[in-house]
């Protein structure tokens, strides 16, 4: 696989945004050409090579195109941005955005992100070896659409409202969730790999949401339907056992699930 460096220079206090760097819009490009395209810098447009050191080897094909960026990006958003092949890798932090509308390829943060990672994703795949924001796999403020394909995983913790309006896909955290995790969901598999806080699953009407570990707070609108054993989603055997709950109920149509594990949530049983 070809790699493309960028070595950021400096993170200045006005973000950047890196919406034209992605495998399918460097492919074909020389590294000359790389550094001159376009990227935003607040309200104005600047040279990709006034922020970032550009070296390596392009492709015709963007299947075959890594980038790397070799450092930490904290003020910079958009990462991946619409990416449909290829792969980026990011050694260390990134701000908001990471992955917005992915439909496909593989994007790699080894730090934190910021909010709304994985926003309106329809594919590929996206992983976070840090901590994530608010809003992963979500829908954009006035939307009712979020992630409808695709995996998204945090090996660290997570924040508020993850999975809101999920239609599809995976969303896999290793860590811990807050407040309204897979609020309005619609599809997919939410799984929580620690606990979450308050309001799991409220006003969703249709996937599923296993939480490993405590559920602080439930919502009345769910219907207790006992525990379940070995619970198989998507292929994949989770092996404990889990008090099942079908809801909610505070919305029309409803038929979404939840599982929390029987063991750390019998505050919750009715």
């Amino acid at each position: 696989m070809n790699e493309i460096i960028l070595t950021p220079k400096e993170q200045p206090s006005v973000p950047l945004e890196l919406l034209n760097v992605n495998p399918d819009t460097v492919a074909g490009k020389s590294i000359d050409e790389i550094r001159q395209i376009k990227i935003a810098h607040g309200n104005t447009e600047v040279e990709l090579s006034e922020f970032f050191n550009v070296k390596g080897e392009s492709s015709e094909n963007p299947s075959e195109i890594r980038i790397v960026i070799d450092g930490d990006v904290y003020n910079t958003k958009r990462i991946g941005y619409g990416m449909q092949s290829g792969e980026i890798l990011v050694k260390g932090n990134a701000s908001m955005y990471v992955g917005t509308e992915m439909k496909g390829g593989k994007i790699v943060v080894e730090g934190n992100v910021g909010s709304w990672a994985g926003r309106d994703m329809e594919g590929g795949e996206l992983i976070i070896m840090g901590n994530a924001g608010d809003y992963v796999g979500s829908a954009y403020r006035g939307d009712w659409r979020g992630m409808s394909g695709g995996k998204i995983t945090v090996h660290g913790n997570a924040g508020n409202e993850i999975g809101e309006y999920m239609l599809g896909g995976k969303i896999e955290v290793k860590g811990n969730a807050t407040t309204l995790a897979g609020i309005h969901m619609n599809g997919g598999v939410l799984v929580i790999h620690g606990d979450a806080t308050t309001r799991v699953g409220g006003e969703m009407m249709n996937g599923t949401i296993i939480v490993k570990g405590r559920i602080d707070e439930f919502l009345p609108g769910f219907k207790y339907h006992g525990i379940e054993k070995n619970i198989e989603i998507d292929g994949e055997v989770i092996d404990s056992s889990f008090y099942k709950f079908e809801g909610d109920f505070a919305v029309k149509g409803c038929g979404g699930i939840v599982y929390a594990n029987a063991s750390k949530n019998g505050h919750i049983v009715p």
